[in-house]
């Protein structure tokens, strides 16, 4: 094998396995992160935000330093009443984004341990778990909005 020909299968090799690392590492993308304001004593709000999996996965786990629990709760009406509950995890096909917002799918932060004001940003750590088993953790900083705000991240109201 001639040197030039080692060169360029090694090249060819390095950029194989750099893609292949960044592939990996942005499997799941974050965008539009925001959290709901509150108000003193108020112990729980929402965060909402919007998820791409470029390969499948699923959202397993999250945790953040302002609350002591953090879970993934949906909303969705039964009859005539509208309930919430926590889901283990939530399912995020390969390709399509799948939106956190009011009224639908979102985060709790629960027993806050202080108020939350605009303009203050809200480190949110997410646990995926790709199709492949492998886990993956992205951080994120939710910039707190005010106390009306909603729209699911399009901006305040």
């Amino acid at each position: 094998m001639s040197g030039r020909t080692a060169v360029v299968k090694l090249l060819w090799l390095v950029a194989l396995v750099l893609g292949l690392a960044a592939s990996a590492a942005a499997q799941v993308s974050i965008s539009d992160a925001w959290v709901r304001g509150t108000v003193p004593g108020q112990q729980a709000t929402g965060a909402f935000m919007r998820l791409r999996s470029a390969t499948g996965s699923a959202l397993v786990a999250l945790e953040s330093p302002v609350a002591r629990r953090a879970e993934i709760h949906e909303m969705r009406m039964e009859g005539d009443v509208m309930r919430m509950r926590a889901v283990p995890r939530l399912e995020l096909p390969a390709g399509q984004v799948v939106e956190l917002k009011p009224g639908g799918y979102h985060v709790m932060l629960m027993n806050l341990n202080a108020p939350l004001a605009p303009g203050e940003s809200v480190p949110i750590r997410l646990r995926f778990q790709g199709k492949d088993g492998k886990p993956q953790e992205v951080e994120v900083k939710a910039e707190v909005r005010d106390l009306t705000a909603g729209g699911g991240g399009h901006g305040r109201h």
